[in-house]
């Protein structure tokens, strides 16, 4: 499949991006990116998304350091979601957790 395959939003412009350690499996985040943010991720070789609430484009890492290196861009069967397996410079969490997902919802 190619960019022009992907079915983005119709009314946010936007795809959802499960990123993903390459070596481990590990789900690192979650995140959502627009046509752009995809086009720099796969020239760039370095995981960009849309900030829905800075409404901007941002490169992972470009303030703290903690940039994703792609090796990897898998679309879905509908073609409406992304899985960005990446080798990860840093803690992939703002609050410098390795992982977003490192809280457990209790039952």
């Amino acid at each position: 499949m190619k960019v022009e395959d992907l079915k983005f939003d119709s009314a946010t412009g936007l795809i959802p991006v499960v990123v993903q350690h390459h070596a481990t499996g590990e789900v690192l985040m979650f995140a959502y990116a627009n046509l752009e943010a995809v086009k720099l991720t796969l020239e760039k070789r370095v995981a960009y998304f849309w900030s829905r609430s800075r409404k901007k484009l941002w490169m992972k890492g470009e303030e703290s350091g903690n940039i994703m290196k792609i090796i990897d861009v898998k679309i879905d069967c509908d073609g409406d979601a992304l899985l960005y397996i990446v080798d990860p410079l840093g803690p992939a969490c703002h609050t410098g957790q390795n992982t977003c997902f490192h809280n457990r919802l209790t039952f």
